[in-house]
């Protein structure tokens, strides 16, 4: 075991960025939460997201950019703080988050305190990227670690108290993080138990495509070499469903389908304005074989502002 998850070195680029994201699924109480901290030192600002899908099909949330004074994981009343490297984590958080779809978005008093302990060797997408696929995501993050896990702990929300114990995900990456420089990327999560599990990543910029990830099954992690996603697209080109075959390092096929749940968007625009990335960021159901788990399918799509209407964005 080694302590990956560091602060490196800040690079020159304007948009050098080291960031740590964590989700995950109670199914139980139907609750799914994704939440990121990225570091920009030099644009001076810390990014942070926080989003609660709720059971009732609400969603509650915040996403804002914090004073860069630190590097430290704590920005906007979310803390990730790293207790045992490479295997365990504690997120919290106590402020306010937006109820985005109740009239006026009221503030809603919401705290949490969670254990997050990985199941499986973090995974580096080194392992399945090649040196001409890393120049080509250069601009995406492409120093990237993933690691599933199980989330414990207690969640309140407007003083209702909710017993938390799911499976989720955690995301490292370092480098420069352009929103708006991919075409598109296509990021999924799954857990179907506490012993298998894949996460794939599928980055389209406009000097080629990268596929990378992993399966996990017998109690190793195997490098995703090759994707097919085949995706529905609904209202506003938001994902519905899709299907997917997965090639594996030893040349196995893996066929998995899936539905979206629940979803929210987020908007990053390019600073220059010239672009706008809209990120659907879903609770989705997979099925693979006889398996059914629960993840995220984040859809990350680039458009012009001029040809797209935004609704209902957080």
């Amino acid at each position: 075991m080694g302590d990956t998850d560091v602060i490196h070195r800040f690079g020159r680029d304007l948009d050098w960025n080291e960031s740590f994201y964590f989700s995950f699924y109670d199914k139980e109480n139907d609750i799914c939460a994704f939440m990121r901290i990225g570091l920009k030192p030099n644009r001076q600002q810390k990014n942070v997201f926080c989003f609660l899908m709720m059971p009732d099909g609400n969603i509650i949330g915040i996403k804002r950019d914090a004073p860069f004074k630190d590097t430290e994981l704590n920005a906007a009343g979310l803390v990730f703080q790293k207790i045992v490297p490479e295997k365990r984590w504690k997120l919290m958080f106590n402020g306010g988050l937006y109820s985005l779809f109740e009239e006026g978005r009221p503030l809603k008093r919401v705290s949490f305190m969670l254990d997050w302990e990985g199941l499986n060797d973090v995974f580096n997408y080194r392992d399945c990227v090649s040196a001409e696929k890393e120049l080509i995501s250069k601009k995406v993050a492409s120093e990237h670690l993933e690691q599933f896990g199980r989330v414990k702990g207690l969640l309140e929300i407007g003083g209702r108290q909710y017993d938390i114990d799911g499976l989720g995900e955690r995301d490292h990456s370092w480098g420069v993080r352009d929103w708006t420089a991919p075409r598109m990327w296509i990021w999924l999560t799954c857990q179907f138990s506490e012993d298998c599990a894949l996460n794939v990543t599928k980055l389209v910029v406009d000097q080629g495509v990268v596929d990378a990830g992993f399966i996990h099954l017998d109690g190793r992690n195997i490098p995703i070499m090759e994707t097919k996603i085949d995706t529905i697209y609904g209202d506003a080109g938001a994902p519905e469903s899709f299907e997917m075959i997965l090639k594996d390092k030893f040349g196995n096929s893996h066929h998995v389908t899936a539905s979206i749940v629940k979803k929210a968007i987020m908007e990053f625009p390019n600073p220059e304005g010239h672009w706008i990335s809209l990120m659907h960021e879903t609770l989705t159901e997979y099925r693979m074989g006889d398996m059914v788990g629960y993840g995220i399918a984040e859809y990350l799509i680039r458009e012009r502002p001029d040809i797209i209407q935004i609704t209902g964005t957080p």
